[in-house]
Parts: structure tokens; C-alpha cells; sequence
């Protein structure tokens, strides 16, 4: 299979002649098969989580990649599990999957204050919690039968990810990192979400398949400035500029509530930020024992592993990356 090539646009002409030699635009050929056909792609679902600074104790943002031939089997996958869990679809109740939802305090709290509901018995409880008549108080065994449906939509999801072989990347930072006084690159991607493209590239390139990244939809403007971040970075750096060969650059935004991807993405990487940690490399802080013993071993068989090369020398690569200082130049951990 011969690598994509990278071809010169028409646009570079009227960059030269404006004076902007630094900002030209790659054109990407698919790479082929051997059989004349084109590779396919995978998708990485992007959330973030703990970015208001208020609880949780990182600032992580990452998701899943899955390839697109898996995508309607996830998708198909989410909507039995919804309804094996709590005997109809959240979405008809106004409820949304989020990793806060689903495996929060709360619902732990209420799965275990009484006994194991059966599965008839926990979607009957369930869809008289979910569509209370105005005026009720919901039950002591509907509470616990919503709390076990919770945590075991979340076991669920992450199971349905292992089975699609999806794979996970994430990168994480302390909570509140001030940025240094005169910093001067901030239209520029902080260095935590250059390593999170970084490892998604070295995945692409291992595959020999392109990238394509779908965003969680949250504040317009921050989004754009989001993306005029990216922009800057595959246009006008060499390692960026380099990584559009297997990553296209430009990404989709979706509204959480209207993708199911989304929506497990927020789950991983909320449960990556209460219960997953790298304590040899910094990523100590206070974490939640039940997150942990319920999927910490899963994330870690999630997440990317392989090869990278940085100043010509290759190292192992993971998926999952601490980063304690995103605006100095540290090696990620």
C-alpha cells in the first residue's frame, strides 16, 4: 500500500504572492489498497470534562476512535441497551446518557440501597421513575432499580466498545492550571491537545487509515476558537502539517443530545477523570474507588498502545496522556 501523498495546491501560489509562505494548504490523495480501492476511515469522538473548574479534579479531553464500518452496529447496539436497561429510550423521556448521569454519586448511592432488581422488574421501576405523573415523588425501589440501570448501562457501553474494538485516547491535566504570566501562544493548540492528535496520528499510521474528528457541540465561540486553534496548528507547523496526511483536519460538531458516540465519549472520560491514574507519572489526585473498581481495568485495555517517534527516537505510546504542565515544554507522561 503506497502512503498518501501530499500535493501542492493551487492555493499556495496566492499564499507566495501574499506573502503568507507559512499557511499552505495540503491536498490529500486517498491512500489505495492493494486491490485499487480506497481505505476506509475511523471516527474519534471528542467530549471534555472538568473544563468549568469546579469538581472534577482534571481537565480531560479525548474520547473514542472507531472505525466507520462500526459505527451503525454501536449505534444499533446503544439502542438495545437503553431499552434493556430501563425498558424504554432515555431520549423519550428528556433524558440524556452522560458519564455524570450514569455513574455519578447518585447512582450509586441509590443501586445499593436495596436488593438486585430482576430485569423485568428493574424496566417496570424504571419507566414509572422516568415518567412520573405530575405531583408523585418517585419510590425508594424505583430509585434503586434507575441506580442499577445506570451503572449497568455504563458496564454495557464500555463492554459494546471492547467488542467493536474501539480504542480510546485521552489527554488529561490538572485542574485550574494557571497560565504563565506573558504567555503569548494562546491561539495556538495548548500542548495537551497536540499530544491527544499526536497519539491519534501514530494509531492512523499504524492502520494505514484516515482519521476523521466529530465534536461535541458546546459553546459556539469557544468552538471556533477551538478549531481556528487547529487550524493554525495543521497549517502552519510542520508536525501538523505532516499529520493531516492520515488526519483530515477539519472537524464535525454534533450535539450530545442527538449522537449516541457523544455520549460515550462523555462516560469515558468522565470515568477516566475520577477513576483511572498514572501515579508514577504525576496523575495522583483524589480519585473515586467505586469508578475505579468498576472500570479502571477497562480503560486501560481501551486506550491506544504503540509505537511513537519524536527527534528521531522511537518511544512506547499510549493512549491515555498526563500532562502536568500544558503551557511549558515538558515530555507528556
Amino acid at each position: 500500500m503506497r502512503p498518501p501523498q501530499i500535493l501542492r495546491s493551487r492555493l499556495d501560489t496566492r499564499c507566495l504572492a501574499a506573502g503568507l509562505q507559512d499557511i499552505s494548504i495540503p491536498i490529500i490523495t486517498p491512500a489505495l489498497l492493494p486491490d485499487g480501492g480506497y481505505t476506509m476511515a475511523w471516527l474519534f469522538f471528542i467530549d471534555e470534562s472538568g473544563h468549568d473548574h469546579k469538581t472534577m479534579p482534571y481537565e480531560v479531553r479525548g474520547g473514542f476512535a472507531i472505525h466507520v464500518s462500526q459505527l451503525w452496529p454501536f449505534v444499533q447496539g446503544m439502542q438495545r441497551l437503553e431499552t434493556r436497561c430501563f425498558g424504554c429510550r432515555l431520549a423519550e423521556t428528556g433524558k440524556e446518557i452522560k458519564g455524570s448521569t450514569l455513574i455519578g454519586r447518585k447512582p450509586f448511592r441509590f443501586a445499593s440501597q436495596g436488593e438486585q432488581f430482576s430485569c423485568q422488574q428493574r424496566q417496570k421501576l424504571c419507566r414509572s421513575f422516568l415518567t412520573l405523573a405530575l405531583g408523585r415523588s418517585p419510590r425508594r425501589d424505583e430509585f434503586t432499580a434507575y441506580g442499577q440501570a445506570c451503572l449497568l448501562m455504563a458496564c454495557e457501553i464500555v463492554a459494546l466498545l471492547k467488542e467493536l474494538k474501539a480504542v480510546l485516547f485521552a489527554t488529561a491535566i490538572p485542574r485550574g492550571v494557571p497560565k504563565p504570566p506573558g504567555f503569548q501562544a494562546d491561539n495556538y493548540l495548548r500542548k495537551d491537545a497536540v499530544f491527544l492528535f499526536e497519539r491519534f496520528f501514530y494509531f492512523l499510521k499504524e492502520k494505514r487509515e484516515h482519521g476523521v474528528l466529530v465534536m461535541d457541540e458546546t459553546d459556539k465561540h469557544e468552538d471556533r476558537r477551538f478549531v481556528e486553534r487547529m487550524e493554525r496548528y495543521f497549517t502552519r507547523t510542520n508536525a501538523g502539517k505532516n499529520r493531516t496526511s492520515w488526519i483530515v483536519p477539519t472537524p464535525f460538531f454534533v450535539s450530545s443530545d442527538m449522537a449516541a458516540a457523544i455520549q460515550a465519549a462523555d462516560l469515558c472520560i468522565y470515568a477516566i477523570n475520577w477513576g483511572f491514574r498514572l501515579p508514577n507519572r504525576g496523575m495522583n489526585a483524589q480519585r473515586r474507588n467505586d469508578i475505579t473498581n468498576m472500570f479502571e481495568s477497562d480503560l486501560d485495555t481501551l486506550q491506544y498502545r504503540g509505537q511513537g517517534i519524536r527527534d528521531d527516537r522511537e518511544f512506547n505510546s499510549y493512549g491515555i496522556v498526563f500532562v502536568p504542565d500544558p503551557y511549558e515544554p515538558r515530555t507528556s507522561t
